[in-house]
């Protein structure tokens, strides 16, 4: 009962709808790579030999240039909206920002009450549905949307009066539907299922937790608790607290004169009713006294996720800004950064490692994240170290200097081209009082940057040594070895939402209890060996539903090694999947197409499946079983046996200690673009399926972008099958 053709199934429709990339081009880039260098070596040699060697110097830089940005006007209207505006008539195009300077707000027990009320908020107004809306937007070539303390948009000029109708109408009169409302709420629900399953999101989360704590908006965390706790109610109530125009700036970026700006504001937003509103303040988070190593168990994976965290005090604008930005450029923040040429392109631990230094007017924070193999989780978190005492302790050479100067300056000049990007600029010149020509003289300040202030700046904002070291990855493989790394020479558990954990001794293993014995005892309430054994054929009929469509899925086996399975989209009278297997060939089609395959992972698992009760072969000499003792999984003291078939992939299947049913089974599958995702196939109601006890419900998750929870309508047994249906042509 592995179900790995579900599996496999499961990921061919999920591949097929959200697409895959393969790269195949790379060796050939190599070798025109190595040409085209042995051509330049054969060039330069020739002019050197002509005294011209000074053409291939690179020139020195010349003076940084002023971004010519655009003059910013303020003015208020009389319900205390500011108003920036910034002319630029380059193009004919206006875009305007709507931001409501709310501070940090602390949610408590209904947090995800403002991201609900921000797609809430694209829902519809009193006047028009949010398709009537979408189709406006549509008919004009606007760019449009909005959120729980603001919203963007941009057009061309001569539709800028209709861009702005559909903002204040939005703005204004939102009608807050309780059907739309259902959905969202469903879809944060689903979300936050295939949170709790995903390594890369659990680290954000116990990240938010231990750098700031669950007391500061930073930290707290939207739970199935608490929008269990939000109502529509709740929703309106957030959008009047937060949507005030005397604590809101609009910003106007565009080919628009001043005039025509309060022209357009006292039309549009003049009627916005201004209102009482205090912004809270939190103490500031503090870095922890010692290096920290925070460990959260994830069976199965075959990666750590690392995140190492800290707060830290820098404000947007500040005299270290520019300076410490230029310094985690460096150290981790693009490609060809220090930490990414060590982790990735010397040591080949990772895909990719980052770090990012936040200002923020409250409090800002570091980070790094990654995800490196198992084995090496200790050797990378030596490296991390290197690399952080390093840039601390040596100055960064002239070259690195140059390189980093060039990369920030590039992405400056590619950010002017978008409209939000000027829009912002202004609006954080007025939010954050910086000199007027901050933006303007940018690059001049980047140029300035010495490796001496470089150097100062790793001083002050890299701590290694006052860090959190969050690892979220398989326990009984890397956490044994992270220890040596922390202060207090302990790891410290955590679970998916950063509830420090008390490890305490599991419930020890009764003497003549084995792998072998957990296994039997399940096949014995599931109706017995010989009943099992005695089953010549099964077909069973399941429903689902996956990214918006419903499923319906028919399998069929019939003993010793003969299988099929179907998937189709009732509605559309569309065969999603087709699999095949009579033994020695198997065949899929469907989506992606048709292959057939007599050997490989495919095979493997489709073979394995055949059998009509898998967990009958597990006591065969060919399989070796691991029993790891118990383990709680959701509420439930589980036996954890480790499963290494002779072919295929080794699983994690857990039993529940009191009923002796299987709880779930973890694997490692193949994922997009070649990367590995764990599965976790759980499985519950049990009853009674004629003389056996069946699950009636399946849930995948780590498959897709969401859960998958199935339905089985139906078992049967030992009815006549038609053979034509393992018939590979």
């Amino acid at each position: 009962m592995k179900n790995k053709y579900i599996i496999l199934m499961l990921s061919a429709f999920f591949f097929a709808a959200c697409g895959t990339t393969t790269d195949s081009t790379t060796s050939t880039m190599d070798e025109a790579k190595s040409d085209a260098e042995e051509m330049v070596e054969k060039v330069e040699e020739k002019v050197e030999k002509k005294g011209e060697s000074f053409r291939w110097n690179q020139p020195a830089p010349g003076p940084a240039r002023k971004i010519e940005i655009g003059k910013a006007n303020e003015f208020e209207l009389t319900n205390g909206l500011k108003v920036i505006v910034v002319e630029n008539n380059k193009l004919p195009r206006v875009s305007f920002s709507l931001s409501a300077e709310t501070g940090p707000i602390f949610e408590g027990d209904k947090a995800g009450t403002l991201d609900m009320t921000g797609q809430l908020v694209n829902s519809g107004t009193t006047t028009k549905s949010k398709a009537e809306i979408d189709e406006e937007v549509d008919f004009i070539g606007a760019n449009f949307s909005a959120r729980g303390t603001g919203m963007f948009g941009s057009s061309l000029k001569k539709h800028s009066t209709e861009l702005l109708a559909i903002m204040s109408d939005v703005l204004m009169n939102p009608s807050f539907p309780q059907e739309e409302f259902d959905k969202i709420k469903k879809q944060t629900l689903s979300g936050l299922a295939q949170d709790k399953e995903d390594p890369n999101s659990i680290a954000r989360n116990v990240t938010s937790v231990l750098t700031f704590g669950k007391d500061h908006p930073y930290g707290e965390l939207t739970t199935e608790e608490t929008v269990e706790n939000i109502s529509v109610a709740d929703c309106k109530k957030a959008y009047e607290t937060y949507m005030k125009p005397n604590i809101s700036y609009l910003t106007i970026v565009g080919d628009i004169n001043l005039a025509d700006a309060k022209m357009l504001a006292e039309k549009y937003f003049g009627s916005w009713k201004k209102g009482d509103y205090s912004k809270k303040t939190f103490e500031d988070p503090k870095a922890p006294n010692g290096t920290e190593i925070d460990f959260v168990n994830k069976t199965g994976a075959v990666q750590s996720v690392i995140n190492v965290s800290y707060p830290v005090k820098l404000i947007p604008g500040s005299e270290d800004a520019i300076k410490a930005s230029m310094m985690n450029m460096m150290f981790g923040g693009f490609f060809a950064s220090r930490l990414n040429s060590n982790l990735r392109e010397d040591k080949a631990y990772t895909y990719g490692i980052r770090s990012s230094l936040r200002p923020n007017k409250e409090i800002g924070s570091f980070n790094i994240s990654g995800a490196v193999r198992n084995e090496v989780t200790d050797s990378s978190l030596t490296e991390i170290f290197k690399e952080m005492n390093t840039m601390i302790n040596k100055p960064i050479s002239a070259k690195e200097l140059t390189l980093v100067k060039n990369v920030m300056s590039g992405n400056f000049a590619r950010s002017l081209e978008q409209p939000q990007t000027v829009a912002r600029f202004a609006s954080n010149i007025a939010r954050l009082n910086l000199p007027a020509d901050y933006y303007e003289t940018y690059l001049e300040k980047l140029n300035n940057v010495t490796a001496a202030d470089i150097q100062a700046m790793a001083k002050k904002y890299l701590r290694p040594e006052n860090a959190h070291f969050i690892i979220v990855g398989n326990k009984d493989e890397v956490a044994d070895n992270l220890a040596k790394f922390a202060s207090s020479k302990k790891v410290d558990f955590y679970d998916t939402y950063g509830n420090f954990l008390e490890i305490k001794d599991s419930p020890k293993v009764a003497g003549d209890v084995t792998a072998s014995s957990v296994v039997m005892d399940f096949i014995k309430v599931s109706g017995g060996k010989e009943a099992l054994m005695g089953l010549k054929t099964m077909t069973s009929k399941m429903s689902m539903s996956a990214m918006g469509a419903n499923l319906e899925m028919t399998t069929t086996k019939k003993a010793p090694n003969f299988f099929h399975m179907i998937m189709i989209m009732p509605a559309q009278g569309m065969t999603i999947v087709e699999q095949k297997f009579n033994g020695v060939k198997g065949a899929a089609s469907g989506m992606q197409g048709s292959q057939e395959f007599t050997e490989g992972d495919e095979f493997d698992a489709m073979a394995e499946q055949a059998a009509i009760f898998p967990e009958l072969a597990y006591l065969g000499d060919d399989y070796n079983l691991e029993l790891k003792g118990i383990e709680n999984v959701d509420g439930v003291d589980c036996y954890k046996v480790i499963v290494n078939p002779p072919n295929g992939s080794k699983s994690t299947d857990y039993y529940e200690v009191e009923s002796k049913l299987k709880k779930q089974t973890i694997t490692t599958q193949a994922g997009q673009g070649g990367q590995e995702a764990v599965v976790t196939v759980k499985f519950s109601d049990y009853k009674a399926a004629e003389e056996f006890v069946f699950p009636h419900t399946i849930e995948f998750i780590g498959m897709g972008p969401a859960p998958m929870k199935s339905t089985v309508e139906s078992y049967e047994f030992n009815k006549d099958v038609d053979m034509s249906l393992f018939r590979i042509e």
